[in-house]
């Protein structure tokens, strides 16, 4: 596919990187700054632009990788030109009625749903992605391309895609904010958050054999007050964490039941 990609991000990058190793052509990357298109275009042997005009009328597929907030701004001016072709959004959270305002008679939503960061790369290979087209025609070009880059490919419509996104955050970003809790606490006090890694490690592995809730453990399960009024007291501190902290433990007991 002759394929012009949409933003310069962490998910543009990354996804740029498996499309270029999968064998697509990626001819033009569009950033709203020429140092982050070109950083990207030279990545990819592409061609960088800042200029929503430059962007090419000859492209088979547009990914469009950018914040949820752009999207209302550059879409009119970027679809202009090229209804012809293969729209697609790579949001969790914007629904593919999105395109159905512009015209457009080929579009779809092509959302890999993992964390993304321009400075570590990741094999695509496990990556799940989702897929919601305008028709079939869209949909067997959207899944030829994404089995090129993943074993892991499924059609979801906008409102899954919404609960996958919401359940993501919790998932991820949540997670890594407890992760930041727990970093701060311990360098607090003179100790490495290394020390956390091989239990984060085993966390993670559990839930691939168990339901996340047959996998909890410590005193929250069994609400063993000593033990959480000791760890409040410690939080004199931190009243935000000390917040959290009662909030989620009462969270883990009432799922157990």
């Amino acid at each position: 596919m002759k394929i012009a990609l949409i933003g310069a991000g962490n998910l543009a990058t990354n996804l740029g990187r498996a499309l270029v190793e999968a064998g697509h052509v990626v001819c033009q990357v569009y950033s709203r700054t020429q140092v982050s298109a070109d950083a990207l275009a030279l990545k990819l042997e592409s061609r960088g632009v800042s200029d929503l005009a430059e962007v090419v009328t000859d492209a088979q597929l547009y990914i469009v990788a950018l914040k949820d907030s752009a999207l209302g701004e550059v879409l009119p001016i970027l679809i202009k030109g090229r209804e012809y072709a293969l729209w697609v959004h790579t949001a969790g959270s914007v629904p593919i009625s999105i395109w159905a305002e512009y015209g457009l008679k080929h579009y779809g939503v092509f959302y890999p749903m993992q964390t993304f960061s321009k400075a570590r790369e990741v094999s695509f290979s496990d990556i799940p992605f989702f897929l919601e087209a305008s028709g079939k025609m869209e949909m067997d070009i959207l899944r030829s391309v994404a089995t090129s880059m993943s074993r892991n490919v499924h059609e979801a419509s906008s409102e899954q895609r919404r609960y996958l996104h919401l359940s993501a955050v919790f998932a991820c970003n949540f997670a890594n904010a407890m992760y930041t809790a727990s970093a701060r606490l311990l360098e607090e006090h003179g100790l490495s958050f290394d020390a956390m890694l091989p239990l984060i490690d085993e966390t993670a592995r559990k839930v691939h054999a168990l339901h996340p809730a047959d996998a909890q453990t410590g005193p929250a399960v069994r609400y063993d007050r000593n033990v959480i009024d000791k760890h409040l007291a410690l939080l004199a501190d931190h009243p935000l964490y000390r917040e959290l902290y009662e909030l989620t433990s009462r969270i883990i007991h009432e799922e157990k039941d």
